[in-house]
C-alpha cells in the first residue's frame, strides 16, 4: 500500500495567495485521481465554516475541501482563532469552542496544542493519498518561532517539506524569499524544498533573471511563477482584507463594514450576480442613499459592533433608508442588532454588557447557552424555495416579530420580519448560495437573478486547477512530498 504523502505551502507573509494555491492544487490533484485533504494547523479568521461533524474551521479550508471533492471536517483546521478585540480571541480546538485568551497568554501556552494538531493531521492522513498543508502568516516572524504550531514548528514536528510562496504583486518578491531564508534558523531553512512566485502580471520572461537570482542565493529550486488569476475574487473569501465592493447592475446592496464582521461569505453569491452591485461601506462614510438593500452581516462581537455602527452614524442613515422605502436584512449578529435589546451577561460573545438595539424588529436577544454550530436545510416561506446554509452563533432571539418567520427549519420557524416586510433577520448563514431563494429575494427588490452560483464556483475551481497545471511544476511538487508515518 502506497503511504500517504504530505507537503506544506508557506508564505513570505499573510495574504500572499496560499489559500488559493492550495485550493487549486487540491482540485488539480483530485482531477488526477488522487484522494486529497487540506490541512491548516492554525488559522485566524472570523469567517468560519461548519463541518459535517458539527465543528468550526476556517472558510478557506472548507473551500479547499470542496476543491478536493470531500466534505469539510474539523480535523482540517484543528486550531481556529476568532478575534474578539485587537489583543484577544476565542479559541476553537478541533471544531469546538475551548475558551478565550489574550495574545500574550495564547503565545505562551499554544505549544500545548501541538499534540492535538498532530492527532488531527494523522487522522486525516489515514483517509487520503495526499495532504496539502497551508501555513499561516510567515515563518519569517521569528519572534513567534518559540512554540510555533502554524509554520516551521509544525513542519518539523510532522516531518513535512515546505514550498515557500512569495507575492510579486506587492513588490520586493526577491527580498521576500531571500530575506526569509536569511532570518530562518538553519534547520528551519533546511525544511524548505523549493519556492514559487505568485500573482505575476505581464510578460513572465521579464522575471527570468529574478527567478534565477532567488534560486542562486537560496539554493532552492523554483517550482513556478504563477500569473495573476483574474477570477480569484469569485471564490469565497476568508480574510477581511479580501472584502471589496463589486460593481454590477442596478440592484444595489450596501454592507456596512463592521470591525468584527464574521461569516461574510453571505455576500459572495450576491456579488456574483451580474445585476447586483455590492458596496462595502468603510468607516467614516455614510450609507449611500440609493441602496435597494442594506445588509447587516454577522459579527463576532455583537455589542461591540453595534456600538461601532452607532458611532459611525449608520443608525441614522438606516432610518433614512427605510423612510425612502428601502429594505434591511440582518444575518446572525446583524439580526440581533435589529432588535430592541441585546444582553450578554457573561460575555460569551465578547465583553459582558447590554445595549438597546436598533429597534427595527420587535425581538430581544439574550446571549448564553450552548453555541449553535449546525449545517441546516431550510425552506423559505411562503414560497417553499429550498435553502442550504448553516448556523454558528451564541444566544437566543425571541419576540412578537418572530411570528412572521420567513424560513422553516425541520418544521421550526426561523427568523423575524417587520409588519411591512421590509426589515428581516435570521440566524441562517449562506442562504444566498441557494439559487431559487436568491432569485425570489432579488425579485422582491424588483430585480432578476442571472447566475447559478454553486455551478459557477465549481467552474472557477476547475479553471484555477488548469491555471496551476500550466504554470506550476505540479509533478515536481508532488515528488517532493514526504511520506506520513502513522501514529495510530
Amino acid at each position: 500500500m502506497t503511504p500517504t504523502r504530505a507537503i506544506m505551502i508557506q508564505g513570505t507573509g499573510s495574504n500572499v495567495g496560499k489559500s488559493m494555491l492550495v485550493a487549486g492544487l487540491a482540485r488539480a490533484c483530485a482531477r488526477r485521481g488522487l484522494r486529497v485533504a487540506p490541512f491548516k494547523p492554525q488559522n485566524m479568521s472570523n469567517n468560519a465554516a461548519v463541518t459535517v461533524d458539527g465543528g468550526e474551521i476556517g472558510r478557506a479550508q472548507a473551500l479547499q475541501a470542496r476543491a478536493a471533492g470531500i466534505a469539510p471536517h474539523s480535523d482540517m483546521n484543528p486550531v481556529l482563532l476568532k478575534p474578539e478585540s485587537d489583543t484577544g480571541a476565542q479559541i476553537v480546538v478541533q471544531g469546538k469552542r475551548l475558551g478565550q485568551a489574550d495574545a500574550r497568554a495564547y503565545q505562551r501556552n499554544k505549544t500545548g496544542l501541538l499534540p492535538r494538531v498532530l492527532d488531527s493531521f494523522h487522522r486525516l492522513a489515514t483517509q487520503v493519498d495526499l495532504v496539502l498543508i497551508e501555513g499561516a502568516g510567515s515563518p519569517a516572524e521569528i519572534n513567534l518561532r518559540a512554540g510555533d504550531i502554524a509554520n516551521m514548528g509544525f513542519a518539523r514536528a510532522a516531518g513535512v517539506p515546505v514550498v515557500l510562496v512569495g507575492d510579486i504583486d506587492r513588490g520586493g518578491v526577491i527580498a521576500q524569499i531571500v530575506g526569509t531564508q536569511a532570518v530562518l534558523d538553519p534547520e528551519d531553512a533546511a525544511q524548505v524544498a523549493g519556492f514559487a512566485v505568485n500573482r505575476f502580471r505581464g510578460d513572465l520572461s521579464l522575471f527570468d533573471g529574478g527567478r534565477d537570482a532567488i534560486a542562486q542565493r537560496t539554493g532552492w529550486p523554483c517550482l513556478g511563477v504563477v500569473p495573476w488569476f483574474a477570477d480569484a475574487w469569485r471564490l469565497p473569501a476568508e480574510d477581511m482584507l479580501d472584502i471589496a465592493s463589486r460593481p454590477g447592475g442596478a440592484c444595489k446592496v450596501v454592507v456596512p463594514k463592521l470591525p468584527r464582521m464574521a461569516n461574510f461569505d453571505d455576500l459572495d453569491p450576491l456579488a456574483a450576480e451580474p445585476g447586483v452591485t455590492v458596496e462595502i461601506v468603510e468607516s467614516g462614510r455614510a450609507l449611500p442613499g440609493d441602496a435597494d438593500l442594506v445588509l447587516i452581516p454577522g459579527s463576532k462581537t455583537t455589542l461591540g459592533d453595534l456600538a461601532a455602527f452607532r458611532a459611525e452614524g449608520w443608525d441614522i442613515d438606516l432610518a433614512a433608508h427605510l423612510r425612502r422605502g428601502g429594505h434591511v436584512l440582518g444575518l446572525c449578529g446583524g439580526y440581533q442588532m435589529l432588535g430592541r435589546h441585546i444582553s450578554d451577561p457573561d460575555g460569551v460573545d465578547g465583553r459582558p454588557g447590554q445595549a438597546e438595539g436598533l429597534g427595527l424588529l420587535d425581538v430581544e436577544t439574550v446571549m448564553g447557552g450552548t453555541k449553535q454550530v449546525h449545517l441546516r436545510q431550510a425552506t423559505a416561506l411562503p414560497g417553499g424555495e429550498p435553502v442550504s446554509g448553516y448556523e454558528i452563533h451564541m444566544g437566543k432571539t425571541a419576540g412578537p416579530d418572530c411570528a412572521r418567520a420567513w424560513l422553516s427549519v425541520a418544521g421550526r420557524p426561523e427568523g423575524a420580519a417587520s409588519a411591512d416586510g421590509r426589515v428581516m433577520g435570521c440566524y441562517i448563514h449562506g442562504l444566498f448560495s441557494s439559487d431559487a431563494f436568491r432569485a425570489q429575494f432579488l425579485a422582491r427588490l424588483g430585480h432578476r437573478s442571472e447566475t447559478a452560483y454553486e455551478a459557477g464556483v465549481e467552474a472557477v475551481l476547475d479553471r484555477l486547477a488548469e491555471h496551476l497545471e500550466q504554470y506550476l511544476e505540479i509533478d515536481r511538487l508532488l515528488s517532493l512530498a514526504a511520506p506520513v508515518h502513522s501514529r495510530f
